[in-house]
């Protein structure tokens, strides 16, 4: 068991110390290098997708035997479509200016001094993430343009995707002058790696979770290294008394039913009270039809009941714990309010900081929705479904962060690097205490 331990040991450390070694030669690569590789990458991708739609079925084909949830696999899932998602995104990234040197500011003090903040990667980044193998290509495109290294442990049920997609970054490393050793991807499956990496306070310098809580929570409570998080995307839409109700209908279901599985769908809908009668059967109805599980408070029930349409659409009692739940499926929890003020406190309490939305034509409530709802990402009329780093402009994301330290909100190019305080002088020095001047003297004249 000892020997098994350090192995282990011994294997994530060398895989850290590789990538370590890089850094200096990372800082000193120009913008054309880094934009080249990518590229290349796509390129690659492009020529290579047969190959890589055959080692993405060895793992569908694996999740199918284990029996995983249907929401699973279609995140497993590498075809043509994501692929060419892939490709856009190692190209957006290519295009995207570099941050690396970038000085933010500027400014002259009184002694003469110039004081200012310049970008700077972060370092070695690790990233733990679940399912999903286009992670691979995003969080890496990233951590090459942003001149990080980066150390990738994907999920074991992507293992092969991931391996193959890994190959197609490092040779495009190798031909375009990047150092391959500064993306270093973990293919051994047993969860003590993960334990071990994050137990290197020093050599890895932030650990980013993309996952379920679980993987998340798990990755906060045992690392030793700084972690950059969201624990789960409880993400909350508001139908206000002054709501479009036409855009109302196509946000909510874009929201639910688009893509379930993912962090940024809608998980509560709140209706105004006002409303409720006019808004929520239509809509219940329109959710019903792509088979979404309705989970409603007494009210909300109440309507359904009265209308009719609980004998064609699957509608249950709403239990507490419905509206702290982030679903990943087709069901969406409902919640009657009396007024905008109850809405925010009900989105405090219950949602997770990530992705809210107000649908109404009154700018006021719509403004002070923006204020006092405290989420990484906060809407006005549209869909949640686009707190994403592309949807966003910004090439890609590492995933989204609900803490309030460094980065909040999709994680990109900037949220990467980290300003360094940079001092430019011309011999200034403190309270004028330098060498005394008989000193000085004393030693021109030789004493």
């Amino acid at each position: 068991m000892g020997s098994e331990s350090e192995d282990l040991r011994s294997y994530a450390r060398e895989k850290v110390l590789r990538a370590r070694r890089v850094l200096r030669e990372l800082m000193a690569l120009t913008t054309e290098v880094k934009n080249r590789t990518l590229l290349r990458a796509s390129e690659i991708l492009d020529s290579e997708r047969e190959k890589i739609k055959e080692e993405n079925e060895k793992d569908l084909q694996t999740a199918r035997e284990l029996g995983l949830r249907e929401s699973v696999i279609d995140r497993l899932l590498l075809n043509d479509k994501r692929i060419d998602g892939m490709i856009k995104v190692l190209r957006d990234v290519a295009s995207l200016p570099d941050p690396v040197g970038e000085v933010i500011r500027m400014w002259t003090l009184p002694n003469g001094l110039k004081v200012g903040r310049m970008r700077v990667p972060l370092g070695v980044v690790f990233i733990v993430y679940e399912s999903r193998p286009n992670v691979t290509i995003e969080a890496a495109s990233l951590c090459m343009k942003s001149s990080n290294a980066v150390i990738l442990r994907g999920g074991k049920e992507a293992v092969h995707s991931n391996r193959v997609l890994v190959d197609v970054l490092r040779r495009s490393a190798r031909e375009e002058g990047f150092p391959e050793e500064a993306i270093q991807f973990i293919d051994r499956t047993e969860r003590e790696i993960v334990w071990e990496l994050l137990s290197m306070e020093g050599l890895i310098d932030v650990a980013i979770p993309r996952g379920g809580e679980g993987l998340i929570r798990a990755v906060a409570d045992h690392s030793k290294v700084p972690v950059i998080k969201h624990y789960k995307g409880v993400c909350n839409i508001y139908v206000d008394d002054r709501a479009d109700l036409d855009k109302a209908y196509d946000i909510v279901y874009n929201a639910k039913v688009q893509r379930p599985s993912v962090c940024n769908a809608v998980e509560n809908l709140l209706i105004n009270r006002k409303v409720l009668e006019e808004f929520f059967p239509k809509m219940a109805l329109y959710l019903g039809s792509s088979g979404v599980e309705l989970r409603c408070d007494e009210e909300s029930l109440k309507i359904l009941k009265e209308k009719g349409i609980t004998e064609k659409v699957k509608a249950v009692p709403a239990k507490e714990e419905d509206y702290y739940e982030e679903f990943l499926d087709l069901i969406l929890a409902v919640k009657t309010v009396g007024d905008l003020d109850e809405a925010i406190e009900f989105i405090g309490k219950y949602g997770s900081g990530h992705s809210d939305a107000i649908i109404t034509e009154d700018y006021s409530k719509a403004m002070k929705f923006l204020r006092e709802v405290d989420s990484a990402a906060v809407y006005v009329n549209a869909s949640t479904r686009f707190t994403d780093g592309n949807e966003f402009g910004l090439g890609a994301e590492m995933g989204i962060s609900t803490d309030k330290v460094h980065a909040r909100g999709p994680m990109a190019l900037e949220e990467l690097t980290i300003p360094k305080f940079i001092i430019l002088g011309e011999g200034q020095i403190r309270d004028n205490f330098g060498v005394p001047e008989d000193l000085k003297e004393d030693l021109k004249e030789g004493k």
